[in-house]
């Protein structure tokens, strides 16, 4: 098969990562990857919202499967323009990317098809806002609507904390992306994040994980776009897993199609763990990321039929996917600033070591200057991966390696995975 991987991060290094072990591929190209993704397959050098480039390099390459990463290439519709030519495509419609790219709609959605969520309010306005604010109790979770890198979301303690986040949305922050806001309310309980496999009428679950949105230890600091992950996470058992595929995945999968968006390619579930049970924190249209790394560390199976199965609605027909038994870890090794401000331009010496059969160093935010040095480029640089045949075993063996990366102005979390250990 020739497969073209749209994308440049981590998660879609560990997607070129898991795709070219697979007996199945004839030829794989990456757009427009990275210098950790050019070690796997070619690239060549197209903006994931270049829709007609990308369509033409699908066809250029006779592509038999066209995998989509990042979230911003659903929302301009690359899947769409794929599917009317013909090339099956991982990766849902911009109707049903909505899922993730609006807020509001996502909440409306949850709404009408009465999945487990928070309550919540759409706003405009400033004053509409502190109008349903009034009538809410601290903390307050305020969220712009559109896509903002994972940084659009802010857990205010106080009513002036609430105050300032809708007035910095509402004022420009996100761009159009805070031209609406949505208020919920706060959910007590730990986080995690359910993955299913989705082909429009079928879904099948697809591993899952806890993720560290908190740029510091502690999870203190500034909500990131993930700091840190592993899976498997004990907090979230088979039944709770069970639980919220029957409760939030199928009736969204089933609800999509009612609406004349039928759904395909991977639904994320972002979920709380109340006392009452899951509870749904959001939607994402794509793989989780840094949870798409330590998901195909722990991945058994070949995961280009599974792609395949849910791009060309035959998911029905596979068996359910196999995972390891030991467990994976991921470090996010950030740059100085993120995630409001990242510095770029640090020269980084050590990535590509050989650190043996249980790491892998995913590009996150990479890029080479005009010497051939790999350098920073982005906010998250570095996800140092690891396996392990118990939790703390993957632990040490990833932050051994990252002590081993030169990365100058570099920072990272020392506790990822401290709830389950």
């Amino acid at each position: 098969m020739n497969i073209l991987l749209v994308g440049s991060g981590g998660r879609e290094h560990a997607l070129a990562w898991k795709i070219a072990q697979s007996p199945l591929l004839t030829r794989l190209v990456a757009a427009p990857g990275s210098p950790g993704i050019a070690n796997l397959c070619e690239t060549r050098t197209f903006k994931v919202t270049d829709v007609e480039g990308l369509v033409a390099l699908a066809r250029e390459i006779a592509a038999d499967l066209v995998v989509i990463g990042p979230e911003a290439a659903l929302e301009v519709g690359l899947a769409d323009a794929l599917t009317a030519i013909g090339i099956p495509c991982f990766g849902p419609t911009a109707s049903a990317a909505r899922i993730e790219t609006s807020k509001a709609f996502s909440k409306d959605f949850q709404a009408r098809h009465n999945l487990p969520t928070a309550a919540y309010g759409v706003f405009e306005t400033v004053d509409d806002a502190a109008v349903f604010l009034d009538a809410q109790t601290a903390p307050f979770v305020i969220k712009a609507d559109g896509l903002a890198a994972g940084k659009g979301v802010v857990i205010a303690s106080t009513r002036a904390e609430a105050d300032a986040a809708v007035a910095d949305m509402l004022g420009g922050r996100f761009g159009t992306a805070g031209a609406r806001v949505v208020i919920e309310e706060f959910m007590a309980g730990e986080e995690a994040s359910f993955f299913a496999l989705c082909d429009g009428e079928t879904a099948i679950p697809f591993g899952y994980a806890q993720d560290h949105k908190r740029a510091h230890d502690g999870d203190e600091g500034p909500n990131t776009g993930g700091m840190g992950t592993y899976s498997p996470a004990p907090v979230l058992t088979d039944a709770l897993a069970k639980r919220a595929f029957e409760e939030a995945v199928l009736p969204a999968v089933r609800g999509m199609a009612a609406e004349g968006a039928p759904y395909r390619g991977v639904l994320y579930a972002g979920l709380m763990l109340t006392p009452t049970g899951p509870r749904l924190v959001e939607f994402n249209a794509r793989f989780g990321d840094p949870e798409c790394q330590v998901l195909m560390l722990r991945l058994a199976s070949d995961i280009v039929p599974y792609l395949k199965a849910a791009a060309e609605g035959a998911l029905a027909a596979m068996p359910p996917p196999r995972w390891r038994d030991e467990s994976a870890l991921c470090v996010v090794y950030a740059a100085e600033g993120y995630p409001d401000a990242p510095r770029a331009g640090a020269v980084i010496e050590g990535a590509d070591a050989d650190f043996g059969d249980q790491v892998a160093v995913f590009h996150a935010g990479t890029s080479r200057n005009a010497d051939g040095d790999l350098i920073a480029s982005g906010g998250r640089v570095l996800n140092v991966c690891a396996l392990g045949a118990t939790l703390q075993e993957a632990r040490d063996l990833a932050y051994a390696a990252i002590e081993t990366i030169d990365f100058p102005g570099g920072f990272y979390r020392t506790d990822i995975g401290w709830r389950a250990l």
